[in-house]
Parts: C-alpha cells; structure tokens; sequence
C-alpha cells in the first residue's frame, strides 16, 4: 500500500512539472518542437491537453483506483 501512495504522488509530481512547464515555458517548448513537426500552435496545445488528460486518467487507474480498493478492504 505505501508503493502505491509513493507511485500516486510521484506520478502527480510529474503531472503538475509538466504543467508548469507548459505553462512557463510554452514558447521555448513549441519553438524545439516545432523545429522536428511541423504542427500549428493550436495543435501543439491540444496534444500537450490531452496528453496530460491521458496521463492523469492513467493515473487514476492505474495507482489511485487500486489504493482506494486496498483502503476498503482494510
């Protein structure tokens, strides 16, 4: 049970890094991107959006689900 509260909260540290830096660093990170894709801006945010969406459900699943379960059945 203390893997999965370690796994929850380090995957959500990961989660709020990569939306700071989105966030921050938008420009400089669309700049280095688009220098390898050719992808608009629009573009750019929406796989940023929902790769974070798909990563937190993945989280929900995969870390918090099964914590929650085991806290039940305690």
């Amino acid at each position: 049970m203390d893997f999965l509260i370690a796994c929850t909260g380090i995957n959500y540290v990961i989660l709020l890094l990569w939306f700071l830096c989105f966030r921050f660093v938008h420009d400089g990170l669309y700049r280095l991107h688009s220098r390898w894709f050719r992808v608009s801006v629009e573009t750019f945010d929406a796989l940023h959006y929902g790769g974070m969406a798909f990563y937190k459900i993945l989280i929900l699943f995969f870390n918090l689900t099964p914590l929650l379960v085991l806290l039940a059945t305690r």
